[in-house]
This record gives C-alpha cells, structure tokens and sequence, in this order.
C-alpha cells in the first residue's frame, strides 16, 4: 500500500509541476494560482500541499527545469563557438538573451520568486548558477591570467550581473531604451571594451 501511495505521490508532484510550468510560461509566476492547478490536476487543493510545502517550493521545481534548460541552450551555443575566449563570452551572452526572450515568464520566474527575509538559496539553485558562472569564468580567466581566484569571481558575477541587467532592460519595453535589434550588439560593444578589443559583430 505504501508503495501505491508513493507512485501516486510522485505522479501527482509531476503533474503538478507540468501544469505549473505550462501556466507560467503562458501567464507569468504573478498569475500562478493554486486552485487553477488543483483544477489543471484533476486534485483536490490540499493534495497540493501534501505534495508541497507550499506554493513557492512548487515554483522552485519549475525553476529547476527552467535553469537546465537555460544551462543547455548557453551548452549548445559554445559547442559553436569561437575558439577566443571574448567571443564565447559574446555567444554566451547571446545565447542568455535568447532564452531569456523565448522563455519570458518562465526567466522571470527563476529572479522573481519571494523568499523569506534571510532565507539562503536552495542548494539546487547555487549549484545550477554556479555551472553558469563556470562557462563565464573559464574565458575570463583566459582574458585576464593574473587575477587571483576572489577577483576572478567577483569579476564572473559582475559580468553576469551586467549582462543580465541589460537582458532584463532590454526586455522590459517601458524602461528599455534601446531597439531589440540592437541589444546584442550592445552587448558585444561591452565585452570587447571591457576585454580592450575593437568592436566585434
């Protein structure tokens, strides 16, 4: 019996977290409803609970699938790369503003979600940043040899800090500034500035 009720458990903690991703990537984690799911699941609304502590570590699993499938795209996108470690950084920062741009919601979700005051991270999410922080840093490293491993990563988290800004601006009509067309020129023009190269394409 236990072991019926834990196939049961699981299947309904998938189906949950399935329906969730479908109506944040359609709506925006603002939208995200518990009764809409239990609806979508064909459950009862305490099912969800007994599943989730609550309705933020259901999104949490979605940010999950969301942040590998961003891991995979920025993966793909280096397999074609440049060989010079400027531009993988602009392929890479290419590859981060295209899927922030198909997948919306479903990004925002991953940078929007509330956390308790002082609540630390999931371990899943450190772990899923610092594999993205990894394919920035190796190419900084390359640019700049003679930082130590502190200012090496203070400098990957500045860049992604930079280049997150500006995907986040960029996609924010009201307050953007500058055409989509040319924010990954944009974003070029500051990585060969900041690496002291002339402007790439």
């Amino acid at each position: 019996m236990a072991g019926k009720t834990q196939t049961r458990r699981r299947a309904l903690r998938e189906a949950l977290i399935e329906h969730a991703e479908r109506r944040i990537h359609a709506d925006g984690l603002a939208a995200l409803r518990a009764r809409d799911l239990a609806q979508d699941a064909g459950c009862a609304l305490g099912a969800i609970y007994n599943v989730f502590g609550d309705l933020g570590e259901l999104v949490l699993a979605v940010n999950a699938r969301t942040f590998e499938a961003l891991g995979a795209q920025v993966a793909e996108a280096l397999a074609d790369a440049p060989q010079d470690a400027t531009g993988q950084l602009v392929v890479m920062a290419r590859a981060y503003h295209r899927f922030a741009a198909e997948n919306y919601h479903a990004w925002r979700a991953l940078f929007d979600i509330d956390r308790p005051a002082g609540a630390a991270a999931p371990d899943w999410y450190l772990t899923e940043m610092n594999r993205l922080f990894a394919y920035i840093e190796a190419p900084l490293r390359a640019l700049f040899p003679d930082l130590g491993p502190q200012d090496l990563a203070l400098l990957t988290r500045a860049l992604f800090s930079s280049v997150h800004g500006i995907v986040m601006l960029a996609l924010n009509e009201a307050s953007a500034g500058v055409p989509q067309a040319e924010v990954d020129r944009m974003i070029a023009l500051v990585l060969h500035r900041m690496a002291g190269l002339p402007q790439g394409k």
